[in-house]
């Protein structure tokens, strides 16, 4: 049998990051049952979504 490659431990999924990436921004979001949703916006979807967020928790 080949050898198999080695597989990394999971760590932990890690705190919800944003970061700016060329000319889009990266939402990082960790999932429940593990994992992490990563999403692209343009500014002005970040924007649109920093106010509906607002708009819910006050």
């Amino acid at each position: 049998m080949p050898p198999m490659a080695a597989m990394k431990p999971r760590t932990g999924d890690g705190p919800l990051e944003v970061t700016k990436e060329g000319r889009g921004i990266i939402m990082r979001v960790p999932l429940e049952g593990g994992g992490r949703l990563v999403v692209e916006l343009t500014a002005q979807e970040a924007s649109d979504l920093g106010a509906a967020l607002n708009g819910v928790v006050g």
